[in-house]
């Protein structure tokens, strides 16, 4: 069996999201307060207590999933369950580069709250949206884009798996798609939880200031494991610079299919998705039906995958 650990990224979130875990699992507790510590945000009132409204708020969203996701992460280390093939959706990829030891924790939590405070903030004026375009290639979402949409600005922002991506941009336009969709071809459009322009030209403000924060921080070249990139689908190697390919990150869509097919051509046969929902283990699904795909965002889910990867070995 060879591991692969994914991470899920914005839009995963749900008020109440980690509570079991937290309230069941020292090490999990142990990353909420290290993550206030760390930000001063009480990430465990916020995901546990809050409204949805206030958790979708792209500053508080991300810290969020990133602070769960690590928190179970905790659990999987202490009972010895380890992957050398990492990959995650948009911030996901950060509890990637953390658990890989690229990025410190304490470091890794600081750019995340600085990268969703300026992702919501430095969004150019404008109503903005996103949806999932399902049933149609690739290729076909991204001439429908360019060529079919006349309302405003639309991009392809994530390739999720084979018969959807994600598309970002002016209100109007996605709306237009969604009301196109089926005429043009899609099985459906779905508008999606999120509040901007995401991985596209128009978060350019936010990547150079990210950037400038990301010149702050350490970047750990000394790494063993396999962390394949939301840019190209492609691991990161000691020559990266991975400063800048994290700036680029934000306003570059998101190649998640392509990123899981690579771990899969390297034998990853068993993926465990690490954080709250199941919507990358759909995608996994879609790209290969042969693999096992299992996922962790609850007690229950955790004991269920510690149960099978104890059983196989």
């Amino acid at each position: 069996m060879k591991l692969g650990f994914v991470f899920p990224g914005q839009g995963a979130q749900t008020v109440g999201m980690g509570k079991d875990l937290y309230e069941n699992f020292e090490e999990v507790r142990k990353i909420y307060e290290k993550a206030k510590e760390v930000t001063g945000i009480d990430v465990a009132n916020l995901t546990f207590e809050s409204t949805e409204e206030e958790l979708s708020q792209t500053k508080n969203t991300q810290i969020a999933i990133l602070t769960m996701s690590l928190g179970i992460l905790e659990v999987l280390k202490k009972n010895k369950i380890e992957a050398d093939f990492l990959a995650g959706l948009s911030l996901g990829e950060y509890a990637a580069l953390i658990y890989s030891n690229i990025i410190s924790l304490e470091d890794g939590l600081r750019i995340i709250q600085k990268r969703g405070e300026y992702m919501q903030s430095l969004v150019p004026k404008g109503n903005w949206a996103m949806a999932a375009v399902i049933g149609l290639p690739d290729e076909e979402v991204e001439r429908i884009c360019k060529e079919e949409i006349k309302s405003g600005f639309i991009v392809p922002a994530n390739y999720n798996c084979p018969g959807q991506v994600a598309v970002s941009g002016d209100k109007e336009a996605i709306t237009e798609l969604v009301e196109k969709g089926k005429n043009l071809g899609a099985r459906k459009v779905v508008e999606l939880k999120t509040s901007g322009p995401f991985h596209t030209e128009k978060l350019k403000d936010a990547s150079d200031k990210l950037r400038e924060e990301l010149d702050k921080i350490e970047i750990n070249k000394d790494f063993t494991k396999k962390v394949f990139k939301n840019l190209d689908a492609k691991e990161y190697t000691k020559e990266d610079d991975i400063k800048n390919i994290l700036a680029k990150h934000v306003m570059s869509p998101v190649r998640f299919s392509k990123s899981v097919e690579n771990m899969i051509n390297q034998g990853v046969d068993t993926f465990i998705e690490i954080g709250p929902g199941k919507v990358l283990s759909g995608f996994i699904r879609k790209i290969n039906k042969e693999v096992k795909v299992l996922n962790i965002q609850d007690k229950e889910s955790l004991e269920n995958t510690l149960k099978i990867l104890k059983e196989e070995n």
